[in-house]
């Protein structure tokens, strides 16, 4: 699977913080999006922030695709809202 690597702004929205993909993740995986929860479809990820694993999703909002980080996965990252960070993805299947 193609790991995906960048770096970007943590960004705080209104149901937590998130960082913005420079790529569209079912065009990069060839993957379509799947349901997540109730409401919500996207990309079941793993990856790391800074070196710090973690599990994920990455949501689309607005045309755009957000990598949602949740508490621990910032903490572990030792990042808050503003930092730029190192972000490695890959598709979890």
């Amino acid at each position: 699977m193609l790991k995906q690597r960048f770096k970007a702004e943590v960004l705080s929205g209104h149901k937590g913080c998130a960082v913005l993909l420079p790529f569209d993740p079912g065009e990069a995986w060839k993957a379509p999006a799947v349901q997540l929860f109730p409401g919500r479809r996207g990309h079941r990820v793993r990856g790391s922030v800074n070196g710090h694993a973690f599990e994920g999703a990455v949501v689309a909002r607005s045309k755009k695709h957000f990598l949602l980080l949740d508490a621990a996965a910032l903490y572990g990252a030792r990042a808050s809202v503003g930092d730029t960070v190192e972000v490695a993805l890959e598709l979890l299947r």
